[in-house]
């Protein structure tokens, strides 16, 4: 550990060369929990010629490098648990330029999405990428795994609002990317290459981003629905005459965790199953055809119940019923799968996929939920108290193969917005062809050919 800290020391010093065991403990870590920690050193660096010179040094001294955000991730795609050496970002926190008429906005990637939420804020516009843990992540991260979130039935995922990049490549030679251009054909777009690849190829340095304008007066609709069918037909009841900015799921084991948690029911009736909608509420004929659309769903016997917020502070607390449930079922060390297909293709999908986890898993208890509006569900796996967490982990990865054989066959992803990282490398292939695969590896050649960049993640070489 000292001889590896030693070659970055000259370059950083004893303050931004991390080897106390408090900080190997911090960083080179994730929000999963199948793998301890345990880097050689963590590194801070502060300008992009600090990052160029430590990627030079790893590749003279072959040393592998993770790169280290908020570590929120949930694939273990940050965690260095091998004695790598950890690249974290924490100081590279500054946005760095804003140009109002092209709407963007140039930050490095230690940036807080929140901070970049609220800096949007400030200038009357909107950065629309947003998720439970925008309070810590970072856009680094949020770049690595292509984040997406619970708007991206309406604003897409964060590729759609980076319009350059600058990359320290695992060569150590520094690219820039579109330089923000929003028509540009000169040929291969590498930025979209580096966009979700989890550091494999390199290192995200400065990011220029897009924003939009601010939606007005946000309105929220919790629903409660008999079946997961109903679900989907409310969705496509809506989304025939209001554009919806998110529509999301929960089970109503979900809605159980949060409530338990201090969060308030939104009415008195249960449902098996609920469903969250917000849309901008900024017409009289918008809330008089979302109420219409109600009433025509609860004739139909599709929805039991629901509560519409009339403020932007009741919208809040609304919002509070999904987007707590990660934190409420956190303290059972879940298993998350972060599955998706096709909308149409989502019913049978989801009956299918849970057949098999109730079958499998019947002393487990599962929930469901997610951003059902984009494709995408979570299904969480909750560990009994009395059960081996090795136990439960091997459990659950036994069954997920079969999941994934039913995600395969309806041509759908084994990992929606997570990224692969280290938990679902094993089941690559469910989503990508041994050809795809093929090309992944050689495209990591051309970026990072001593293989220093976040090895073991994604694929093996």
């Amino acid at each position: 550990m000292t001889e590896v800290a030693e070659h970055f020391r000259p370059l950083l010093g004893d303050n931004r060369c991390l080897t106390d065991a408090d900080s190997l403990a911090r960083y080179g870590v994730d929000w999963t929990k199948v793998w301890a920690p345990a880097p050689s050193a963590v590194l801070l660096p502060e300008t992009i010629e600090e990052v160029q010179e430590i990627v030079r040094l790893a590749n003279e001294h072959g040393i592998a490098l993770v790169p280290s955000g908020g570590r929120t991730g949930l694939s273990a795609g940050a965690v260095a648990a091998d004695g790598e050496v950890v690249i974290a970002f924490d100081r590279m926190n500054k946005i760095l330029d804003f140009e109002p008429f092209e709407r963007s906005v140039t930050v490095q990637p230690g940036v807080v999405t929140q901070q970049l939420q609220e800096f949007a804020d400030e200038q009357g516009l909107f950065y629309p990428v947003d998720f439970a843990s925008a309070g810590s992540s970072q856009i680094g991260g949020n770049i690595g795994t292509n984040a997406g979130g619970i708007k991206v039935i309406r604003y897409g995922m964060t590729r759609d609002w980076v319009s350059g990049l600058k990359v320290v490549t695992g060569k150590g030679d520094l690219l820039e990317l579109n330089k923000g251009l929003a028509k540009n054909a000169t040929g291969y777009d590498f930025r979209h290459l580096f966009i979700g690849s989890e550091g494999t190829l390199g290192l995200v340095v400065e990011a220029t981003i897009q924003l939009a304008r601010k939606p007005r007066d946000l309105t929220v609709l919790v629903l409660g629905c008999p079946g997961f069918r109903d679900v989907m037909n409310v969705l496509h009841s809506f989304q025939e005459k209001i554009d919806l900015t998110a529509f999301e799921f929960f089970s109503d084991k979900a809605m159980h965790h949060v409530l338990a948690h201090g969060v308030a029911r939104p009415f008195d009736t249960e449902a098996p199953f609920y469903c969250l909608l917000e849309f901008e509420g900024d017409s009289p004929q918008v809330l008089e055809d979302a109420m219409g659309i109600f009433e025509s769903c609860v004739e139909k016997g599709w929805v039991l119940d629901g509560a519409m917020s009339q403020s932007l502070q009741q919208a809040e607390q609304l919002w509070q019923l999904r987007e707590r449930i990660s934190e409420s079922i956190s303290v059972y060390t879940p298993y998350k799968n972060d599955i998706s297909v096709t909308v149409g293709k989502v019913p049978d999908f989801v009956e299918k996929v849970d057949a098999v986890v109730q079958d499998n898993y019947p002393d487990f208890e599962i929930v469901w939920f997610g951003h059902i509006g984009d494709g995408n569900m979570h299904l969480n796996i909750l560990k009994p108290d009395a059960l081996d967490k090795d136990e439960f982990f091997q459990r659950c990865n036994h069954v997920s193969r079969w999941v994934f054989e039913i995600v395969q066959k309806y041509n759908g992803s084994i990992s929606a917005e997570h990224g692969v990282g280290r938990t679902k490398k094993p089941y690559l292939q469910y989503s990508r062809s041994a050809e795809e695969i093929a090309a992944m590896k050689a495209v990591k050649a051309v970026f990072d050919p001593n293989g220093i960049m976040n090895p073991g993640k994604l694929f093996d070489l």
